[in-house]
C-alpha cells in the first residue's frame, strides 16, 4: 500500500471524486509539513531565548506555520467529513430526511466557504497596506490561507452534493480490515500452534 494510498481516507468513497484523491493526499501532506514545521520553530524559539539569543523572526514563521496549518486543515477535514459537518444528527435519520438534512448541511458549509472566499479575498488585498514585524513581510501573505481555504472547502463541498444527490448519501460502509497485531512471545501462540 502506498503513502497515497494511506492518505486518502475510503470512509464514505461514494461521495468523492477519484481525480481529487491526489489533491487530498497532498494536502495531508501539507499539514503534516505544516505541523512539523511548526513544532521545530516552537522549540527553537524556546531554545534561542534560554541561550540569551533570541531569532525574532522565529515568531513571524511559527505564526505562518500555524495558520496555514488551520486552514489547510480545515480544507481536507471537509473533504474527510471530519469537520464542519454534524454527522450525528444526518446518521441517525433515513431516506428523505436524511437526503435534506445532508443537503442543508452542505449547503450551509458552502455558504461559509463562500464567506471565506469574498472577505478573505478582501482582508488579503487589505493587507498589503499594513507589515509584519522584523521582516517587513505584507500581512497579506498569512490572509492569503483564507481564501485558499475557501476554495478548497467549496470545491469538496459540491463535489460532496454532486455526488450524494447522484448515489445517495446513505451508503453502508465496507468493513475495516483489523489492525496487524503483531504476535507477543508467551501470550499469542506462534505459528503451528505451540506456546
Amino acid at each position: 500500500m502506498t503513502v497515497a494510498e494511506r492518505l486518502v481516507l475510503k470512509r464514505q468513497r461514494h461521495l468523492k471524486w477519484r481525480v481529487l484523491d491526489p489533491l487530498e493526499t497532498a494536502l495531508m501532506l501539507m499539514c503534516g509539513l505544516l505541523l512539523f514545521g511548526f513544532c521545530t520553530t516552537v522549540i527553537l524559539d524556546i531554545i534561542t531565548r534560554e541561550i540569551g539569543r533570541p531569532w525574532l523572526w522565529l515568531q513571524e514563521v511559527t505564526s505562518t506555520f500555524f495558520i496555514y496549518a488551520i486552514f489547510t486543515g480545515a480544507a481536507v477535514a471537509t473533504r474527510r467529513n471530519d469537520h464542519l459537518y454534524l454527522t450525528a444528527i444526518a446518521d441517525t435519520l433515513g431516506g428523505t430526511a436524511r437526503t435534506v438534512v445532508e443537503i442543508a448541511t452542505r449547503l450551509i458549509v458552502l455558504g461559509v466557504a463562500l464567506c471565506f472566499i469574498y472577505f478573505g479575498y478582501l482582508n488579503f488585498l487589505r493587507g498589503f497596506s499594513s507589515f509584519r514585524m522584523p521582516s517587513m513581510t505584507p500581512i497579506a501573505s498569512l490572509y492569503a490561507a483564507i481564501p485558499i481555504c475557501g476554495v478548497l472547502v467549496a470545491l469538496f463541498t459540491i463535489e460532496q452534493l454532486v455526488n450524494g444527490l447522484r448515489k445517495g448519501f446513505d451508503h453502508a460502509e465496507p468493513p475495516e480490515p483489523p489492525p496487524h497485531v503483531a504476535a507477543i512471545e508467551g501470550i499469542a501462540p506462534a505459528p503451528g500452534g505451540r506456546r
